[in-house]
């Protein structure tokens, strides 16, 4: 294969993926839409069950930017209290880091087999069964699609300039955003987080590179919801950038000890490809726990600042 079609391939895989995660989001929110907006617009009496539903509707969406973007739009509604908002951004946080898990695991064998009967669910099953069908068919889609991407990665192990490039990454000043720009690219860091593993398997990337991309990623992710928010009101866009103040602070709050984390993380765990998701877990676990813990110290002032920027437009 040229190189030319080589670089085709793993752009078509990427774009697979895309697609994929993009369709089984639309499916799965189109299935139970209604009953999720009603499930976080319940969600503003306990700080920790709106985390909560974040983290679950994320994990089964697999994309925190459509949580996040949803969160932010019934904040502009009014749907939404600004607390539960900013729990619910949290929650999306840990429930994000099962894209790792799903490569680390080597579930992406799965994808023909979700594939295959989610497209016999939806062409012969009865009416009310076809939306589990298409959700079935996508989720085996992003899984097939991922293995795709692990099989057209396979020759940058044996491509000397590759392996000297990502060599700088083991790094966190050139790691960490060299993550946030991929991720501000694609759109995505499950996209990130996955090919981050998916290189780990081929021994192109070590796991303490693929944990600084993972990291910058979390970051990157962020510009999604500010650029959804950009048109709504002056509450919903100070949700969305104080969504990326966690993030960049949950990064700031591990950097003295980031290398050491990495280096640590990558000793305790079996496989190389487990250590960048155990590490993308606790990194998020631990940033976001720690903010909402501690959100009833800070709540006050950044609603009081949000409310006032409100009032401004007003």
């Amino acid at each position: 294969m040229s190189d030319w079609q080589w670089i085709f391939s793993a752009i078509s895989a990427i774009a697979l993926f895309l697609y994929g995660l993009s369709g089984f989001s639309r499916e799965l929110l189109d299935a139970g839409g209604a009953r999720l907006t009603l499930w976080l617009g319940k969600a503003t009496s306990n700080r920790f069950v709106a985390a909560l539903l974040g983290a679950v509707f994320t994990a089964f969406i697999q994309s925190s930017t459509a949580v996040t973007a949803l969160a932010i739009s019934l904040v502009d509604g009014g749907m939404l209290r600004f607390a539960a908002a900013l729990a619910i951004l949290l929650g999306a946080n840990v429930g994000t880091t099962t894209t790792a898990w799903l490569v680390s695991f080597k579930l992406t064998a799965l994808g023909p087999i979700c594939l295959s009967m989610g497209a016999l669910i939806s062409a012969l099953a009865p009416a009310r069964w076809k939306p589990i069908g298409k959700v079935l068919f996508y989720f085996g889609f992003v899984l097939f699609a991922l293995d795709l991407i692990g099989s057209e990665m396979a020759p940058l192990g044996q491509s000397p300039a590759v392996v000297a490039a990502l060599a700088h990454a083991n790094s966190p000043w050139i790691g960490v955003p060299a993550g946030i720009l991929v991720t501000i690219v694609l759109q995505s860091s499950s996209i990130t987080t996955g090919l981050a593993v998916v290189l780990v398997q081929q021994q192109v990337l070590t796991s303490e590179a693929a944990i600084y991309l993972v990291v910058g990623a979390n970051i990157g992710t962020t510009v999604t919801g500010l650029i959804a928010s950009a048109s709504m009101g002056a509450l919903a866009r100070k949700t969305a950038w104080i969504n990326t103040g966690f993030k960049v602070a949950g990064a700031l709050l591990f950097a003295p000890t980031l290398v050491l984390f990495a280096q640590a993380v990558v000793r305790l765990s079996p496989t190389p490809e487990m250590a960048v998701a155990l590490a993308h877990l606790i990194f998020n676990l631990v940033s976001s726990s720690l903010f909402l813990v501690f959100m009833p110290l800070y709540l006050g002032p950044l609603e009081r600042w949000a409310r006032a920027s409100e009032m401004q437009e007003r």
